[in-house]
């Protein structure tokens, strides 16, 4: 309507990886299975996810799968204490007693994932373990896939993930013996320059053993968020139009006869390249709807400076946040929103396993001058643009969306709480029939990065959540690890070779920053460090991103020095 194609959501900054690497390889960009195909599967296994933090709901599912005979595996660098043990609300025995979680870990390397999948790969196929009918029926590059494999050397794959050779073969083993798997990733895996890479070779190891398009099996990115899934299908997105359509001329024509005016066809810039456009006084105008730029993108000065260039500035939220208290440059408004409940005609979200879900308008006093979300967005484009943009109610953007978004026309008749669908059916792929040329999935290749420490004092950080909400609700200290925000979770081997106590103060110093914490030992890889986010993005490299989903690298080499 205003003609900027420079739109981007929060997906931007986590799963963008697994939509790039599944649309590439799959040719779908969401979850494959429902939660209900964890249930009596061979084998759950969790990369670089805890789920006991990240979506503790998911949890009461892998509780009745275990019940099923489930295994649960992890592949990680730290070995979480909320998949260890967790006490489970929903369920009276777990609640008293906890629930044993994970069946067996498995230590990697930070950003080691991707080495370690092609070594479990290696001797999977050498052992002749693999789907063979499946893969000749079903996919496409198998064999110049396999060709590659042969062409790396087993014992450099091991030592760059990080892992041991046993814990690379008991995994092969626990994959060879299931018959049925569901893979989950999180942002362990995402957020490196090389999440995309690393979420394909997931999804490669899912085809070799067919673990995907039927019952009990599935390929699933596990979200934390309620907007992520649904804004990005929305064409909240720099790099798709609505419903992941490819952004060129025959879809901007499709959708100017829907709506009756033409959008930009050309890709817009993705978060960060709008903060990198800020800072060289290339943006105008800048409109936030909710989102704190501040405490989520690397370099936080770096940010505010960027922010604070800008002409003029449109913050829209439900509570105050930093982004909004930098300095004006000309002029900037805060438009308060209504929470979700509070939206006449409601709401929806669309959640991990594709399940839109009508959340109702609840009735209660109205907070000063807070509009609906969506009202505040039309009525400052009619303000900037006045015509006639319709959506003039909730119900008329979700017919708007039936009409726009073929997988999204249900929508239409959501209207009262319980009302919801499951995009896609139960699963996706199902039969082994892809959404690509020819309906077959695409084996890809890369060449796994080497993330080990170079110096004898150098180490490498990634980013953890501590036991929070976002990046403003967040507790001193993390229930589940005993750690602190200031705290430096570091391995005991790694203590002992630095001669550092607990709770010693330690300096990391990167090429783009300096953090200083005090150490805690945690059952963490050696040569690792994790620290909460976003305290430790001050260290981040904020020009480093992943090509493919445009996330922003939250990990990087620091050196370790005692205080």
């Amino acid at each position: 309507w205003l003609g900027s194609p420079h739109i981007d959501n929060a997906a931007r900054l986590c799963h963008s990886p697994s939509t790039a690497a599944m649309k590439s390889v799959l040719g779908v960009g969401a979850s494959t299975c429902s939660y209900l195909d964890w249930y009596g599967s061979d084998v759950i296994v969790f990369f670089g996810s805890n789920p006991a933090n990240d979506q503790p709901v998911a949890l009461k599912y892998l509780y009745e799968a275990k019940k099923r005979g489930s295994r649960v595996l992890v592949v990680n660098t730290f070995r979480e204490p909320g998949l260890e043990r967790y006490w489970i609300p929903s369920n009276a025995d777990s609640a008293l007693f906890g629930t044993q979680i994970a069946d067996r870990f498995f230590h990697v390397g930070a950003g080691g994932d991707l080495a370690f999948v092609y070594a479990v790969m290696k001797l999977l196929i050498a052992r002749g373990a693999i789907a063979r009918d499946f893969i000749d029926a079903h996919t496409e590059g198998y064999a110049d896939f396999e060709a590659h494999l042969e062409g790396l050397a087993q014992d450099e794959l091991i030592a760059r993930s990080g892992a041991t050779e046993e814990d690379v073969r008991t995994f092969a083993d626990e994959i060879a013996d299931a018959e049925t798997g569901v893979f989950v990733w999180s942002m362990g895996l995402t957020q490196h320059a090389h999440g995309t890479e690393t979420v394909a070779a997931v999804l490669c190891l899912g085809l070799t053993q067919a673990f995907i398009g039927r019952e009990k099996c599935g390929l699933m990115p596990i979200r934390g968020h309620s907007g992520v899934q649904g804004g990005a299908e929305m064409g909240a997105y720099a790099t798709v139009f609505p419903g992941g359509r490819a952004i060129d001329d025959a879809e901007a024509d499709r959708l100017e006869g829907l709506w009756g005016f033409r959008p930009p066809a050309r890709i817009g810039h993705s978060t960060v390249e709008m903060l990198e456009a800020a800072l060289r006084g290339e943006l105008d105008v800048l409109y936030a709807v909710g989102g704190n730029f501040v405490d989520t993108l690397p370099q936080p000065q770096r940010v505010e400076e960027a922010v604070s260039k800008v002409p003029v500035r449109i913050h829209q939220d439900i509570v105050l946040t930093p982004k909004m208290l930098i300095e004006p440059n000309e002029e900037v408004w805060v438009l308060p929103a209504k929470t979700r409940y509070e939206h006449e005609g409601g709401v929806t979200e669309t959640t991990t396993e594709r399940r839109v879900v009508y959340s109702p308008y609840v009735e209660g006093p109205v907070c000063g001058e807070a509009r609906e979300e969506w009202r505040i967005v039309r009525d400052l484009a009619l303000a900037a643009k006045p015509g006639a943009l319709g959506l003039e109610d909730a119900a008329a953007i979700r017919r708007d969306i039936a009409e726009t978004i073929d997988v999204y026309a249900d929508i239409a008749s959501l209207e009262k709480k319980g009302d919801q669908f499951q995009w896609g059916g139960a699963r996706l792929c199902d039969g082994g029939e892809f959404p690509l040329p020819g309906g077959k999935a695409r084996f890809r290749t890369f060449d796994p990065p080497d993330m080990r420490p170079r110096e004898e004092d150098e180490m490498y950080v990634t980013t953890r959540r501590g036991k929070q909400f976002n990046s403003i609700v967040q507790n001193d200290v993390d229930q589940l690890t005993g750690a602190a925000r200031d705290h430096v979770l570091i391995s005991r081997a790694d203590m002992e070779r630095l001669g550092v106590e607990q709770n010693q103060p330690l300096r990391l110093e990167s090429s783009h920053g300096t953090f200083t914490g005090r150490a805690f030992a945690a059952p963490i890889t050696p040569g690792n460090l994790q620290l909460h986010w976003p305290e430790a993005n001050v260290l981040l490299d904020p020009q480093r991103v992943d090509p493919g989903g445009l996330v922003p690298d939250y990990g990087t080499r620091v050196r370790v020095s005692v205080v």
